[in-house]
């Protein structure tokens, strides 16, 4: 039987100028299956010339869309001018029309500056690098590993190992997507000259154009945390003084390097027994990995986890997956204050500059000095590393 009451679908046009017009791609993304369902590469708009990109979609009436713009990755989404992400754009569907936008700055060309206008290569402390490793089925890759002051020093003594994805992101502004990183390297260096944790060796681990499958529930997700822990771990376990046990082993990330940090955890406790997850994407491809979770028991080695969270733009979105995935963890036995944190930062948006502020929280609890990790674990400040932590030179 006809339906003569449906409602017909409403055609809107998304209409973006590029005010640093170049020839490349153009993507929106959103929350509608039209709109790549957070896919920041699924959905092309089409130039129209003069820095002007298209795309008329279809869409039920009433649908309640939230959208962005991306050059074909978060890592290249709009930004403003701090090099925050761009907030969601908003529209509830109830007539044809053409939503204009103006995009004049993107994560990876902050400030009007073009992605060949980078910064010089600043890291501080000793680093060594490890080049173009490989493992069949998966991109080649660097590894930068970055030491601790007197390690060359103190020659008997091991230490603790943190394994950081998006490794070009962490240490140097000249590799960092944006040009800004998350600075790790002057944020332990403080946290280590006020002893609110331990001296640790941290492995950052350069993503690939991969990175969408290699981070998520994928046959290459599952290549890279075999390749981590198969043939990464054991290479630097080999060259470096390492302590190996999981205590002494974690794993961190944003995004979705914040949701494969958790998967290596849960997945191989008995070599990662710590791992922090920073704006973790557990929502990622219809929430593929919370109906995992869901169905998977707990490990029975012992696992630390840290979550955090912001509040603007994709945060939203994020937020509501990190609130289930706490539940179910809850649920499975762990202990808030224990061995789960989360920390929601209410002025949060999604990006590095967030991440590197909030940074010194997740070292505390994985690696902090007691005193200092039971008041990270109260949500007290201990301190702000970027405020007052060691500036490059």
């Amino acid at each position: 039987m006809l339906n003569f009451f449906r409602k017909p679908p409403i055609a809107v046009t998304f209409r973006v100028k590029d005010t640093q017009a170049e020839d490349r791609d153009m993507f929106i993304v959103g929350n509608h299956d039209k709109l790549g369902s957070w896919n920041p590469a699924k959905v092309p708009m089409d130039y129209m010339g003069d820095g002007i990109w298209e795309k008329t979609l279809v869409f039920p009436q009433g649908a309640r869309l939230e959208y962005k713009f991306t050059r074909g990755a978060w890592e290249s989404e709009a930004a403003l001018q701090s090099g925050r992400s761009h907030p969601n754009f908003h529209l509830r569907v109830l007539e044809p029309e053409i939503r204009s936008a103006t995009i004049s700055y993107w994560k990876d060309m902050p400030a009007g500056k073009k992605v060949k206008d980078r910064p010089e290569h600043r890291i501080t402390g000793t680093v060594r690098f490890h080049k173009h490793l490989s493992r069949e089925g998966l991109e080649n890759r660097d590894v930068i590993v970055w030491l601790p002051p007197g390690y060359q020093q103190a020659r008997q003594k091991r230490y603790p190992v943190l394994y950081l994805h998006d490794g070009q992101n962490v240490f140097d502004p000249y590799t960092a997507y944006t040009g800004v990183e998350w600075a790790a390297d002057e944020t332990v260096t403080h946290l280590l000259g006020r002893d609110l944790m331990e001296e640790i060796i941290m492995v950052g681990i350069y993503n690939s154009p991969d990175r969408l499958e290699e981070y998520s529930i994928s046959a290459k997700g599952t290549l890279y945390r075999r390749f981590i822990v198969e043939e990464l771990k054991p290479l630097i376990d080999l060259n470096y003084r390492t302590l190996t046990d999981p205590l002494n082993t974690a794993t961190i990330g944003s995004s979705l390097g914040g949701l494969v940090s958790f998967l290596l955890a849960w997945e191989y406790p008995a070599v990662f027994g710590k791992a922090a997850c920073l704006s973790p994407s557990f929502i990622y491809n219809k929430n593929q990995a919370i109906r995992m979770l869901r169905q998977s028991p707990a490990p029975e080695a012992p696992l630390q986890i840290y979550m955090d969270c912001g509040n603007f733009g994709g945060e939203r979105l994020l937020l509501k997956g990190c609130r289930r995935v706490m539940r179910l963890l809850k649920r499975k036995g762990f202990v808030g204050g224990v061995n789960l944190m989360f920390y929601h930062d209410v002025h949060g948006h999604h990006s590095e500059v967030d991440w590197a502020e909030r940074l010194w929280r997740p070292l505390i609890f994985l690696f902090g000095r007691e005193n200092a990790r039971q008041a990270v674990l109260k949500d007290r400040t201990v301190v702000n590393p970027t405020k007052t932590r060691l500036q490059k030179s």
